[in-house]
């Protein structure tokens, strides 16, 4: 994919300020185990939680999807990964419930290994050799992260579950990159949150209604950071921000979000980080760095709404 680190940058305050806001980003995407923990424990059921995550973004955007009618195929290849993806969060936001906040976001952090294999197997795009050790670094660093010892091995069921999280992810970055650039950024959250939306309902219609109801002002202040705090809001700023900047800035500052959750654990679930995660963490962060190197960057431009 390409990097657009090359192209011409804005004046230094406009790129300070579009810095700051992948920054501001990225850390919202970060605190989203805090919410997602948060709700669980309050008994809210995982496909709910991600439903109510996806939903307020698909009403505000999806009008956009109108406007852009002629390019139908586009927008059901965005449906169709949303749809993946939101199936697939469900198995992040179980995880949440029974492994170490640290491990579960070594284990999303993931995503660009599938990015690689996914764009390689369905659209013959054959990553570059620095992308490649990249991902290797990631594959030590999850092996390390949820490896015996490290994790109970209870939750290693769930840990496993959770990879469908950044498999969805990856193919969702795949289509962005070769089917819906022909859409406005706006329009393609649109049509992946209304995609994750559409996917989850079969799964919401199926639960008791008093599931769906979150327990007093908190949990509804928990859905509205969830729906607001992690996604419509950020994602806005980071759609605006990371074409500004170039993917291998964005790549680089995006960088924060996997200590952020680190930090969501230790400081709102008083976990306490292993050496194994410490070094997973690293390893993630120096592929990131490696990565962002190269034109097609491991790690791309979000797509996850």
């Amino acid at each position: 994919m390409s990097d657009r680190s090359s192209s011409p940058l804005p004046a230094a305050p406009s790129l300070v300020l579009a810095s700051a806001g992948v920054l501001f980003a990225s850390l919202c995407f970060g605190a989203l185990p805090f919410f997602a923990r948060s709700l669980t424990e309050q008994g809210m059921p995982p496909h709910i939680i991600a439903f109510y995550r996806f939903t307020l973004a698909a009403v505000v955007l999806s009008p956009l999807l109108f406007l852009h009618r002629d390019k139908a195929r586009a927008i059901l290849w965005g449906m169709a990964a949303g749809a993946l993806m939101g199936l697939g969060w469900i198995g992040y936001v179980s995880a949440l419930r029974s492994a170490p906040v640290s491990v579960v976001g070594v284990l999303y952090m993931t995503y660009p290994v599938f990015t690689l294999l996914i764009a390689w197997v369905l659209f013959r795009d054959r990553p570059p050799l620095r992308a490649v050790w990249a991902a290797g670094l990631i594959v030590v660093a999850a092996t390390i992260a949820s490896g015996p010892g490290a994790v109970p091995s209870a939750a290693l069921p769930a840990l496993v579950v959770s990879l469908a999280a950044p498999l969805g992810f990856g193919f969702g970055i795949t289509v962005l990159v070769y089917r819906l650039t022909v859409l406005p950024p706006l329009a393609r959250i649109a049509a992946v949150s209304l995609g994750s939306v559409l996917g989850l309902l079969p799964l919401v219609m199926t639960t008791d209604a008093a599931a769906m109801v979150p327990n007093g002002g908190e949990g509804w202040l928990l859905l509205l950071g969830i729906s607001l705090g992690t996604a419509l809001v950020p994602q806005l700023v980071y759609s605006v921000c990371s074409p500004m900047i170039g993917a291998a800035r964005t790549a680089v500052i995006g960088s924060i979000e996997l200590p952020t959750m680190f930090a969501v654990g230790v400081i709102a679930f008083g976990e306490r980080i292993s050496l194994a995660q410490a070094i997973a963490c690293a390893l993630i962060l120096a592929a990131i760095m490696l990565s962002s190197q190269t034109r097609r960057t491991v790690a791309p431009h979000r797509a996850d709404p």
